[in-house]
C-alpha cells in the first residue's frame, strides 16, 4: 500500500526542482544559510556543518595562494542566493588574489535574482567579476577550468543516479584545481531541502526510486529527485573524475542536540562544555565506517587529476 503522501504527486523531473526553489524565494537563504547577514558567522541550523565546510574551502584557498596563484577562477554549481560565492570572493581578496572571476550556476531564477542583488557590493570590488547564470550540471561543458569548484548542500542529491558518473566526469573536465561538495547521507535526519522540515505537513522519501514527495503547510506540493549517498558510493563515484582527498561526515551529533525554540526554554541551550564534547566526538567519528553514513551531510574534498599531474 503506498504511503499516504504519494497520492498527491506526479514525478516531473527538473522543472519541479526549479519550481520548489523558486517558490520558496528568500526563505531558502534563511533556512540554508542562517540569514547570511554576517557571512562568517555560522549560526544557522547547520552551523557546525557550515563551519567545517568553510574551513575546508578556506584551506584550499590558502593552498592555491601558496602555489603562487594570483588570479582565482571560482565556479559554484547550484549557487542558490550566492552566499558561498560571496564568502569565497571576500576571503580570496583578503588573501591577496589580484583577480577573481566567479560564476554561479543555478536552475532557480528566484535564487539567481537574489544572488545578483545580494552580491552587488562584492561584485563592484576591484579585480572582481561575478556572474550568475541559469543552467544545470549539463550546461557547464563549455566552461573553462576552475581553480575551485563548489557543489554544496543537495545539488548532487537531485541528480538522477544513472547520470551521476557522467555529471561528475563533466565537473572534472571543467575543474583544474579543487572540488568540494556536500550531500545528504543515507542515515541523515530528514530534510525537504528547500525549507525547514516543520514547513511540511507530510513528506515521503521513496529510496526505491530516489524521489521525495512533500506537501507543505501552505498547500504547496512538490515532488523531485532525492538520492541519499553513502560514504563509499560518493567516494567511488568521485574517484573516477578526481583524486579524492577525503570524504567525511558533517554533523553527527550537533544537530541532534540542537534546541527547538518552539519547545525548549532558553535555559536548555547547550552549555560550552557540551558543545566542546560534541565537537570532540565529531572529530573522532567523522570518518568512522560505523558512524559516517549517519551524518547530516557528507563532505567530499577532491582535486583534479590535472593538478596531480602538474
Amino acid at each position: 500500500m503506498p504511503h499516504p503522501a504519494r497520492q498527491f504527486f506526479v514525478a516531473s523531473g527538473e522543472a519541479e526542482i526549479a519550481a520548489a526553489y523558486n517558490e520558496v524565494g528568500y526563505r531558502y537563504g534563511k533556512y540554508a544559510d542562517g540569514g547570511g547577514r554576517n557571512l562568517f558567522v555560522f549560526d544557522g541550523r547547520h552551523g557546525y556543518s557550515d563551519r567545517k565546510t568553510w574551513e575546508t574551502i578556506e584551506n584550499k584557498l590558502f593552498a592555491l595562494r601558496a602555489k603562487g596563484l594570483n588570479r582565482l577562477k571560482l565556479l559554484d554549481l547550484g549557487c542558490g542566493p550566492g552566499t558561498w560565492m560571496r564568502r569565497v570572493v571576500i576571503r580570496a581578496r583578503q588573501m591577496g588574489f589580484a583577480g577573481i572571476d566567479a560564476m554561479g550556476i543555478d536552475i532557480a531564477d528566484t535564487q539567481l535574482y537574489r544572488a545578483r542583488v545580494l552580491s552587488r557590493g562584492v561584485a563592484a570590488l576591484d579585480g572582481v567579476t561575478m556572474a550568475f547564470n541559469h543552467g544545470d550540471l549539463r550546461s557547464i561543458a563549455g566552461m573553462t577550468d576552475a581553480d575551485l569548484c563548489l557543489c554544496l548542500y543537495g545539488v548532487l542529491n537531485h541528480v538522477p543516479v544513472g547520470e551521476l558518473p557522467e555529471v561528475l566526469a563533466r565537473i572534472g573536465t571543467v575543474t583544474r584545481g579543487y572540488f568540494i561538495a556536500t550531500v545528504r547521507a543515507v542515515g541523515s535526519t530528514p530534510t525537504v531541502y528547500v525549507d525547514y522540515v516543520s514547513s511540511a505537513l507530510r513528506f515521503f522519501q521513496d529510496n526505491r526510486i530516489n524521489r521525495l514527495d512533500v506537501e507543505f503547510a501552505n498547500g504547496r506540493r512538490a515532488s523531485f529527485q532525492s538520492h541519499l549517498f553513502s560514504q563509499a558510493e560518493l567516494k567511488r563515484l568521485a574517484s573516477h573524475a578526481f583524486e579524492v582527498e577525503q570524504v567525511r561526515g558533517l554533523d553527527l551529533f550537533h544537530g541532534r542536540f540542537a534546541g527547538d525554540a518552539r519547545w525548549n526554554p532558553p535555559v536548555a541551550a547547550p552549555l560550552a562544555r557540551l558543545t566542546q564534547e560534541l565537537t570532540r566526538l565529531e572529530e573522532r567519528y567523522c570518518c568512522d565506517p560505523g558512524f559516517v553514513d549517519h551524518a547530516t551531510h557528507l563532505l567530499l574534498a577532491a582535486r583534479s587529476s590535472k593538478m596531480v599531474r602538474a
